[in-house]
């Protein structure tokens, strides 16, 4: 199947990202975002959703897990929408690249926002890909407190 038809897909069943949890979510990251670097990440929840950009978000925990994970990451993470938000954030990268991955989050947190972000990935089916010049912010709650993290990116390849 092509990424096309997975994408049609996806966008044809139930959309669980519309939740009014999720598409409250989805309001932050766009608000965050623009607060963040000064420009949109995109025009509405549904555009986010489906933007060729890709977006995920996580919580503010100890062991951060996915709150939010655009059509664009679904299919480059070869994952439903079930099985991606929910599981450990740290688990879309391979255990060698974990630290780097925490300290450019790190970094994120302490900024409040980075720009340029490397690194290495890893999809369920075990496809390693490069992402390049990543932005990464933090997300905020509706009293200014830091509650989880976002990236978003477009300059990705296979390995």
């Amino acid at each position: 199947m092509s990424l096309s038809d997975q994408r049609q897909q996806l966008e044809q069943a139930p959309a669980p990202w519309l939740t009014p949890a999720k598409r409250q979510l989805a309001e932050q990251l766009l608000q965050s975002h623009h607060q963040a670097f000064g420009r949109p990440l995109a025009a509405s929840v549904q555009e986010l959703f489906s933007a060729d950009l890709v977006v995920l978000a996580h919580d503010g925990s100890s062991d951060p897990c996915l709150t939010y994970a655009n059509a664009a990451a679904l299919q480059l993470w070869e994952r439903p929408w079930s099985a991606m938000v929910g599981m450990p954030s740290r688990l879309t990268a391979e255990p060698q690249e974990r630290q780097s991955r925490a300290l450019a989050l790190q970094q994120a947190l302490n900024q409040q926002a980075i720009e340029g972000y490397s690194g290495i990935r890893i999809s369920s089916s075990g496809r390693r890909f490069q992402i390049q010049n990543a932005r990464l912010w933090s997300l905020q709650d509706a009293d200014g407190r830091p509650c989880g993290q976002a990236a978003a990116f477009s300059d990705w390849w296979w390995l």
